[in-house]
């Protein structure tokens, strides 16, 4: 009896190249086709948004910044 072995024969590699190369300009046009289908905010309302964004982070800021003014004072005051 005659033992055959398997030598596995593998893809060139120029045709995965070619294959990855596809799928990424498939995925491309799919991006494009989905891109047009986006609603984009108007410039005022970027802008509104923009402004609200800004003042609710300095409000915050502003708080936390008073909170740990008011923590370092009172555990300065316990330590001493």
């Amino acid at each position: 009896m005659v033992k055959k072995t398997y030598t596995p024969v593998s893809k060139p590699t120029v045709a995965k190249e070619k294959n990855v190369i596809d799928k990424s300009l498939q995925f491309l046009r799919e991006v494009k086709v989905e891109l047009k289908k986006v609603t984009w905010p108007s410039r005022k309302q970027t802008m509104g948004s923009t402004v609200v964004v800004l003042v609710i982070v300095a409000i915050i800021s502003l708080f936390l910044g008073v909170v740990d003014a008011g923590l370092s004072g009172l555990i300065r005051a316990v330590l001493q």
